[in-house]
């Protein structure tokens, strides 16, 4: 096991630890389940807003309740080595919910930030596309900040996905 993909019992601890220490912990999350230049660049950005940042990753159940029975492509596991393997990323953590409130009630990042796809509670009427950001509340109950990365449009694993069957079927 990799020392860097943090276990759900020890989060709790370990963002008290990085607290003590004056560390600015943040966090983001999703399926990742093929990598593009969107998750890339959104995960650069979070994380020069701090001193460590954390990926939270959806595990294979959470991500068929949230994508189909079809997904994720990659299993969690490998999702997780794959974001470690980009220097921008401390730590991982797996989670189970569909949600990751539960995850950031654990370890309380002084910031979560997600892509420009999502919206806070004050912008849903100027971004009527963008999905509500249901983990907001949470955030905000333990005085933690919320910050959304432009959206970088034309990338999103389902696009690619599309893109790479519809190649598939033209080759053969």
């Amino acid at each position: 096991m990799n020392e860097r993909i943090l276990e759900r019992d020890n989060l709790a601890e370990f963002g008290e630890l990085c607290r003590k220490q004056g560390k600015r912990l943040i966090f983001t999350n999703g399926v990742f389940d093929l990598m593009h230049i969107g998750h890339v660049r959104c995960l650069w950005a979070a994380r020069n807003m701090g001193d460590l940042l954390i990926v939270g990753v959806n595990s294979d159940s959470s991500t068929r309740k949230l994508k189909g029975n079809l997904r994720p492509l990659i299993p969690e596991q490998d999702r997780a080595e794959m974001l470690l393997s980009l220097r921008c990323v401390d730590y991982v953590t797996i989670f189970e919910e569909i949600s990751a409130d539960e995850t950031l009630m654990l370890l309380k990042p002084a910031l979560y930030v997600k892509g420009g796809d999502y919206t806070l509670s004050d912008q849903s009427e100027s971004k009527p596309d963008a999905k509500p950001l249901m983990e907001e509340k949470t955030v905000k109950s333990y005085g933690g900040e919320v910050a959304l990365i432009p959206y970088l449009k034309g990338y999103s694993t389902t696009s690619l996905i599309e893109k790479i069957l519809t190649v598939f079927r033209l080759s053969n």
